[in-house]
C-alpha cells in the first residue's frame, strides 16, 4: 500500500502542488517566526553581553528615590576604583559613565528621538596601552574636554558629519555643540543596525551621565580560578552598604535575558497569528483537495477493497500521500521561512526601534516545528476524506463513480452551521453594552467574530443554492454558457462551498479591519481637532525631558505668535489610580485647547485645585466640589495632598485625564519646576514653513523637542495605527494568494473530472472560447459567493466590536470604507478568474474525441 500511496502521489503532482505551496506559505509564517525569533535575541543577547565580556562583577550605585545625581553616584569615584583595583582576584578595574543622549543630523532633524534604546552616550576611558578597547578609534583621535566629540562610524555617515563638524546634540536639558574630533567602531548590534553612539572624554560623561569625579558603573574582571560568587562576596565586603551594590555577570545576563525574551515576544506576535490564518485557509484547501481526489479514485479504491484491502490499508494509503505532501511542504515552507526571518527585522523594526543585526540562528527546534506543522496539518486535514475512502463499498463504487452526500448528513452539518452562527452573532451582541476594550471583551469578540466565521463556513451548502442562483441572473447574460457554469456550480454544493471558504475568511478579515481602520482614523483625526485649538505644538519627548524657560520666552516672542502658553506634565497618584496630569495656565488655556466642561471651569483653577475628566470622575466618583487626596509626580504616598475639584470636563487627549495649577505640577513633576509643552497660537491661525522654523531656531533646535503643527500631529497619531494595518493587509494578501491556489486547484481537478462531459460539449457544437468562458463564470460565480459571505461576516463583526473602540476613542463611529470595499470585491472576483485561466485553457485544449472516449 505504501507503493500505491507513492505512485498516487506521483501521477497527480500537477493536482497536489496547489496543497504544497498553500501549506508551505503557513509553514514559512511559522519557521520564519522561529528564526526571526532566535536570530534576533541571540542578537541582543551578544549586542547586550558584549560590552560585559570578561565582567565578573559589577558595581552600580544604591540610593534611595528622589536623591541628587551626587548623592546617588557620590560612592562611585576614583578612589572606591582604586580600592576594588587591590580586591584579592581582581584582574582588572574598568570605570564606566555612560547614557543616552539625542543627536541631530547636519540638517538639523533629530536622529533616532521616539526610542532611548538607540542613542546611546559613553566615556572614552583608556586602557593600559592608552586606547579604549570598547570604542577603538577609527579615525582622528579622542575626545579631550567638554567641547569635543568622537561618533560611531555608522553613525556620522547616517547624520552627514565628517571630521571637523560642529555636532548637536542633547541630554535631557540644554542644547550642547561639540567639535567632531573622532570616529570609533562598536561591536553593539543596536548601534550597528541603525542606533546612534556618542563618545566623550571622561569629565564630560560623568557630568552628562552621573556627577562630576564620579561614575554610574563599576565593571571588574576576575583572575583566572576566582568564580563570580567569591569575587562578588569580596567586593561586596568593600562597599558601603547603604550606597552601592555588587551584581555578578551572570545575574546580569539573566536580567537581560528576561527582558530581551519579552521584547521578542511581542514581535513574534504577528507571524504566528497569519502562520495560523494561512494554514487554516490552508487547511480548508487539502480537506477540499483530498476529498475531490478520493471520489475521483473511487473505482481505484474499489479494486483495492476488492482484491483485499481493508479499510485500514486504505485509510493509510490515504494518510501515507498526505505525508509525502506534508513533508514536501514542509521543506519548501522553510526554506521561503529563512526568507521570511531576513524580511521581518525590516518589517516590524521601526526608525524608533529598530532591531540589531546578528546572523540566522537556525535551531533543531525550528526545524522539527516546521516538519510537524506541515506534515500534520496535512494528514489531520486529510484524515477526513480518508475516512470517507474506507467507507467505500467494492460494489458500490464500481457501478458509480460518485455518491452525493447523504440528506442526513447535509441537515446535520446545517443544523451545526446555524447553532454556531447564533452562538457568535450572540456572543457579538452581548457586547452592545460594552464601553471598553478590557481584556475580557476582546476575548469574547475575538471568539465571537472565530465562531461567527466558522458557522458561515459550515452553513455554506446550505447558502450556496440560493445566493448563486440570485448571481445567475447576471450569467444567464453569456447564454447556454452562462446557464452551464451555474448549474455546474450548483452540481456539488459543498465542493463550492469548500472553495469559496478561503476567500470567504479572507474577505472577512480584510473587510472587517478596513472597516475598524477607517473609523478609528477619523475618530482620532477628530478628537485631536476637537481637543487642540493651538496651531503648533512644541513638545518634549516624554515627561523626563523638558522645555527651558528660556524658550518659552523666545517662543513669545516670535514674529506670528499670538499666544504661547505653557504646560507641565506629570502623573497623579490617586488611591492606586495613575492617570496623568497637565499643569496649564487658566488665564491662557482657553485660546490653546477646546475643553468642554460638564460642570465647574477652568478659570476656577488656582493652587490646591484641579479639573478632571469624565472618565476620571466616573472612575474615582467624583464630581465638582469635592475634594480628592492625591499625590503628583514620582514617589510614594507620602507626598499625597488635599485637592479641590473645580470643573469637569469631557475627555480630551490634550489636556490628559486631569488638569491642575501650573506651578502646583511644576513643583512636583518628575524634573522639578519643568514644562514638556508650549501651546502656540498664531495669528489669524497662521501655518507655514518659515513660521516652524523660527519656532525651531527659538528651541534652539534641540533635537529633545518636537515642533508640529496640528495637521501634523494628527498625522503622527494615526501613523502608528496606519503602518501596523498596512503591514496587517500586506500579510493578509498571503491569504488571498492561499485562496487563489486553492480555487485553481479545485478548478483544475473539475476540469479532469468532467472530461467526458467537456468532450460531449463540444462535439455538439461549443466552440473553446465557449469552454473558457464557462470556466471563468463558474470562477467568477464560486468566487462572488466566497466575496459576499465575508464581506457580510467581516462587515458585522466590525460593526459589533465599534462600542470597545468607542471606549477608547469617544469620537469612534461605524464608518464603513465603501472604496474600499468595493475594491476589495473586486479584487476577490479577479482572483477568480484569474485562477480560472490555466483550468480554462486546459479545458479549451482537450481534443472532443479523445474526451468522450476517456473512461
Amino acid at each position: 500500500m505504501l507503493r500505491t500511496a507513492l505512485r498516487n502521489v506521483l501521477a497527480h503532482k500537477a493536482r497536489l502542488v496547489m496543497t504544497v505551496l498553500a501549506v508551505g506559505l503557513g509553514v514559512a509564517f511559522i519557521s520564519g517566526s522561529l528564526v526571526f525569533a532566535d536570530s534576533t535575541t541571540a542578537a541582543y543577547r551578544a549586542s547586550m553581553s558584549r560590552d560585559y565580556v570578561d565582567v565578573a562583577v559589577s558595581v552600580t550605585a544604591k540610593s534611595p528615590p528622589g536623591a541628587s545625581e551626587a548623592e546617588q553616584y557620590g560612592a562611585l569615584d576614583d578612589v572606591l576604583v582604586h580600592k576594588l583595583s587591590a580586591v584579592p582576584g581582581v584582574a582588572s578595574v574598568r570605570p564606566a559613565a555612560d547614557g543616552s543622549v539625542t543627536l541631530s543630523a547636519k540638517d538639523g532633524t533629530p536622529m533616532r528621538p521616539g526610542s532611548k534604546m538607540g542613542r546611546f552616550g559613553a566615556a572614552y576611558v583608556p586602557g593600559p596601552g592608552g586606547t579604549d578597547g570598547r570604542h577603538p578609534l577609527t579615525a582622528g583621535r579622542a575626545p579631550r574636554d567638554g567641547g569635543e566629540v568622537a561618533l560611531d562610524r555608522g553613525t556620522a555617515a547616517a547624520g552627514g558629519y565628517v571630521l571637523g563638524d560642529t555636532v548637536t546634540l542633547a541630554k535631557d536639558g540644554p542644547v550642547l555643540r561639540m567639535r567632531l574630533v573622532g570616529l570609533v567602531s562598536t561591536g553593539d548590534g543596536r548601534v550597528n543596525a541603525g542606533g546612534t553612539l556618542a563618545v566623550f572624554d571622561k569629565g564630560t560623561a560623568q557630568k552628562l551621565f552621573a556627577s562630576p569625579g564620579h561614575y554610574n558603573r563599576i565593571d571588574l574582571s576576575a583572575k583566572a580560578g576566582t568564580g563570580q560568587p567569591l569575587l562578588a562576596e569580596r567586593v561586596t565586603a568593600m562597599l558601603p552598604a547603604d550606597r552601592a551594590e555588587a551584581t555578578t555577570g551572570a545575574a546580569q545576563a539573566e536580567q537581560q535575558s528576561v527582558f530581551v525574551n519579552g521584547k521578542i515576544h511581542s514581535y513574534a506576535r504577528l507571524p504566528v497569528l497569519f502562520a495560523v490564518v494561512s494554514l487554516f485557509i490552508g487547511t480548508l484547501l487539502i480537506v477540499n483537495t483530498f476529498t475531490m481526489l478520493v471520489a475521483g479514485r473511487s473505482r481505484e479504491i474499489a479494486l483495492l477493497r476488492a482484491i483485499g484491502a481493508t479499510r485500514r490499508q486504505v485509510v493509510r494509503s490515504v494518510l501515507a500521500e498526505a505525508a509525502v505532501v506534508g513533508l514536501a511542504a514542509s521543506v519548501l515552507g522553510f526554506a521561503v521561512g529563512l526568507g521570511v526571518a531576513v524580511a521581518l527585522p525590516g518589517v516590524l523594526g521601526t526608525s524608533d526601534d529598530l532591531m540589531p543585526d546578528g546572523p540566522l540562528v537556525i535551531g533543531p527546534t525550528t526545524v522539527l516545528a516546521s516538519v510537524v506543522v506541515g506534515v500534520g496539518v496535512t494528514v489531520l486535514a486529510a484524515w477526513l476524506p480518508s475516512r470517507r475512502a474506507a467507507r467505500i463499498a467494492p460494489v458500490e463504487a464500481m457501478r458509480t463513480v460518485g455518491q452525493a452526500p447523504s440528506g442526513m448528513a447535509s441537515r446535520v452539518r446545517a443544523c451545526v452551521g446555524l447553532v454556531v452562527v447564533a452562538v457568535g452573532v450572540g456572543l457579538l451582541f452581548s457586547l452592545g453594552d460594552a464601553d471598553s476594550a478590557t481584556d475580557e471583551n476582546l476575548r469574547t469578540a475575538l471568539f465571537g467574530a472565530g465562531l461567527l466565521v466558522l458557522g458561515l463556513i459550515t452553513t455554506a451548502p446550505l447558502l450556496a443554492a440560493p445566493v448563486i442562483r440570485s448571481l445567475g441572473r447576471f450569467t444567464t447574460r453569456f447564454g447556454v454558457v452562462g446557464d452551464l457554469a451555474r448549474e455546474n456550480t450548483l452540481r456539488d454544493p459543498r465542493r463550492t462551498a469548500a472553495t469559496a471558504a478561503t476567500l470567504l475568511i479572507s474577505t472577512a478579515l480584510v473587510s472587517g479591519l478596513a472597516v475598524i481602520d477607517q473609523s478609528s482614523s477619523r475618530a482620532l483625526d477628530a478628537q485631536a481637532a476637537a481637543g487642540l485649538s493651538a496651531d503648533y505644538v512644541i513638545s518634549a519627548r516624554d515627561t523626563t525631558t523638558a522645555v527651558a524657560s528660556a524658550d518659552l520666552r523666545r517662543v513669545a516672542d516670535v514674529p506670528g505668535v499670538r499666544t504661547a502658553s505653557a504646560v507641565a506634565d506629570s502623573t497623579i497618584d490617586a488611591d492606586g489610580l495613575v492617570k496623568t496630569i497637565s499643569g496649564v495656565d487658566p488665564e491662557t488655556v482657553g485660546e490653546v485647547m477646546r475643553l468642554r466642561f460638564l460642570s465647574g471651569s477652568a478659570e476656577h483653577l488656582r493652587p490646591g485645585t484641579i479639573a478632571v475628566s469624565q472618565s476620571f470622575a466616573r472612575d474615582r466618583h467624583v464630581t465638582t466640589g469635592e475634594r480628592v487626596r492625591a499625590g503628583i509626580g514620582p514617589g510614594t504616598g507620602d507626598r499625597d495632598e488635599s485637592y479641590t475639584v473645580v470643573g469637569v470636563y469631557r475627555d480630551n487627549p490634550t489636556a490628559q485625564d486631569v488638569i491642575g495649577y501650573r506651578t502646583d505640577v511644576q513643583q512636583r513633576g518628575f524634573l522639578h519646576d519643568s514644562v514638556q509643552r508650549i501651546l502656540v497660537r498664531t495669528a489669524d491661525g497662521a501655518v507655514s514653513p518659515d513660521l516652524e522654523k523660527r519656532l525651531r531656531a527659538a528651541v534652539s533646535d534641540s533635537p529633545l523637542l518636537k515642533v508640529q503643527s496640528r495637521a501634523q500631529l494628527v498625522r503622527e497619531q494615526a501613523g502608528v495605527a496606519g503602518d501596523l494595518m498596512t503591514m496587517v493587509f500586506g500579510l493578509l494578501a498571503v491569504g488571498v494568494l492561499i485562496s487563489g491556489l486553492g480555487m485553481v486547484n479545485t478548478l483544475a481537478m473539475a476540469v479532469s473530472e468532467r472530461t467526458r462531459e467537456i468532450g460531449v460539449l463540444r462535439a455538439i457544437g461549443m466552440d473553446r472560447g465557449g469552454v473558457r468562458r464557462m470556466i471563468l463564470l463558474e470562477a467568477v460565480g464560486v468566487a462572488a459567493f466566497g466575496t459576499l459571505l465575508g464581506l457580510a461576516g467581516g462587515l458585522f463583526g466590525a460593526w459589533k466590536v465599534s462600542g470597545l473602540a468607542g471606549g477608547a476613542i469617544p469620537q469612534y463611529t461605524f464608518s464603513p470604507p465603501w472604496g474600499t470595499l468595493a475594491c476589495v470585491v473586486l479584487l476577490s472576483l479577479c482572483v477568480g478568474a484569474v485562477a480560472a485561466v490555466l483550468p480554462a485553457r486546459r479545458a479549451a485544449a482537450l481534443s472532443p474525441l479523445r474526451a468522450v472516449t476517456q473512461s
